[in-house]
């Protein structure tokens, strides 16, 4: 979560004519990509990004709604806001996002004081909904009190991607939507509800895209999405005479645009984020083992090692399925790590099920893991069609036990590493320690290193010499 609470330093110098707004952003990549999109769209309507809300003309709130808890600390802070738009009765309050999308009108039930309720593909209008909704304010006598209030959720909408008059101000790691959106149904998900179904975008504007956010000074690149290695699965197949793709019957693969991003001049490293095993190819395992640029590090979600609980999950896979898909992907790329994330408590768990996940993490050799205890989201399948009999004394041990073997089996992966050079680009300064720098190796894994702050934005060897479950620890490597 990425924000500023209301504070009296560091607030805009604009002058006090310029309209300003500020973002609070929850959740995922894809929000912070979001958002900073979306701040781009003021700004080319002549607004301003303050960095607190003291002084904002427009608060905007990009929300979450995977986990309960997330849409409660949204609730938390518009109920920390609500003095100041009684103070400020001009002051325009809008949340956008999945909550926005799920809740809709109850948003407006829950904070009476909240203007608009943006959805997930309408977001980008936002700037034009504020002027709109300023409009009607001023012309109380031609709108009705519910008329000043705006609800814009159509899942429908493709969500349009215009920067060229914009300054790209995302620093040295860029984050890149590829597609919106899944066509998947597992039970415990609302991401289909709120996102969509799948909406990939064209090669050519992401490739676009890119090349502004590099020219900018972005030299990381994350793509992002639902399931991003099923993208160009939506698109149509190519007629007789066009381009033939390595997607499925010619389609564009997210082979294709790694392929395409990997000519950008500049752009020194590519990562992905999430993958479903059931796209998991040859053609993106050949990518991997090509393009240099590219992380060796593949997000492989595997949420369960028991095949009962996967089917109840609706995964679309087995765990002899995923071992296949694995042992394809290692065996053109073998120095390739994984990461996963596990639901623990999933409905009807039981204890053998619980051992399978502990025996799965243990043979795959995750090097990183994601550990949550199921929480069951209205409108899922889960939640309204099974019942949760796993008390939440159980999952908290389990959630307990997955995490001890984790670190067992992370700290296995990253001691492999002691003794060896690796390849490491430099992202920013260490939060602790003098003259000490942090960056990710080209396998995806943390690594703290000494030197000075001029080696930030810099690919460098190093020799691993010590190592956590969570990361890896050297010097610079003497060539």
């Amino acid at each position: 979560m990425s924000t500023t609470r209301f504070q009296s330093e560091g607030a805009s110098d604009a002058p006090a004519s310029v309209p300003r707004v500020h973002v609070v952003t929850f959740g995922c990549q894809m929000n912070k990509y979001d958002s900073l999109l979306l701040e781009g769209r003021f700004a080319s309507r002549g607004y301003v990004t303050t960095p607190t809300m003291d002084d904002a003309d427009v608060i905007l709130f990009n929300t979450c709604s995977v986990r309960e808890h997330a849409e409660e600390r949204t609730y938390s802070w518009l109920g920390e806001i609500k003095h100041a738009k009684a103070s400020r009765p001009n002051l325009v309050i809008g949340v956008m996002g999945c909550m926005a999308q799920r809740m809709e009108e109850e948003v407006f039930r829950r904070a009476g004081h909240v203007d608009l309720v943006v959805g997930t593909r309408e977001f980008q209008r936002l700037p034009e909904l504020v002027d709109e909704l300023r409009e009607r304010r001023a012309n109380p006598e031609r709108f009705a009190s519910a008329e000043r209030r705006i609800l814009a959720t159509d899942t429908g909408v493709a969500v349009q991607v215009d920067r060229s008059e914009e300054s790209y101000g995302g620093g040295r790691h860029a984050y890149l939507a590829v597609m919106r959106g899944c066509d998947l149904n597992c039970t415990y998900c609302i991401v289909p509800a709120t996102r969509g179904r799948a909406a990939s975008r064209p090669i050519e504007a992401l490739v676009e895209e890119a090349r502004w956010m590099v020219a900018g000074g972005a030299q990381v690149l994350t793509l992002l999405g639902q399931t991003v290695n099923s993208y160009g699965t939506d698109f149509p197949a190519p007629k007789k005479g066009q381009p033939r793709f390595r997607g499925r019957q010619g389609r564009p693969s997210l082979a294709d645009l790694l392929y395409a991003l990997a000519d950008i001049e500049g752009l020194e490293r590519i990562r992905l984020v999430t993958l479903h095993p059931s796209y998991l190819t040859l053609d993106l395992a050949q990518a991997l083992a090509e393009i240099p640029q590219l992380d060796r590090f593949l997000p492989l979600p595997a949420q369960s090692g028991s095949d009962s609980i996967l089917k109840a999950m609706k995964r679309g896979y087995t765990t002899d399925l995923y071992r296949e898909r694995v042992r394809m992907l290692r065996d053109r790329v073998p120095d390739v790590e994984l990461g996963s994330d596990w639901i623990v408590g999933f409905p009807g768990e039981t204890a053998a099920d619980f051992a399978a996940s502990l025996e799965f993490c243990d043979e795959m050799g995750f090097a990183v893991n994601y550990i949550f205890k199921y929480d069951p989201r209205p409108t899922t399948s889960s939640a309204e069609g099974l019942s949760d009999g796993v008390s939440g004394e159980v999952k908290k041990a389990r959630n307990q036990a997955l995490l001890a073997q984790a670190e067992r089996v992370g700290l296995r992966r990253m001691s492999a590493f002691v003794g060896q050079d690796v390849r490491a680009f430099v992202e920013r300064p260490a939060e602790r320690g003098v003259q000490r720098l942090f960056g990710r190796t080209l396998h995806g894994l943390p690594i703290s290193l000494d030197g000075h702050s001029d080696l930030c934005g810099k690919t460098v060897r190093v020799r691993v010499t010590e190592t956590t479950a969570y990361g890896l620890s050297g010097v610079r490597a003497v060539h």
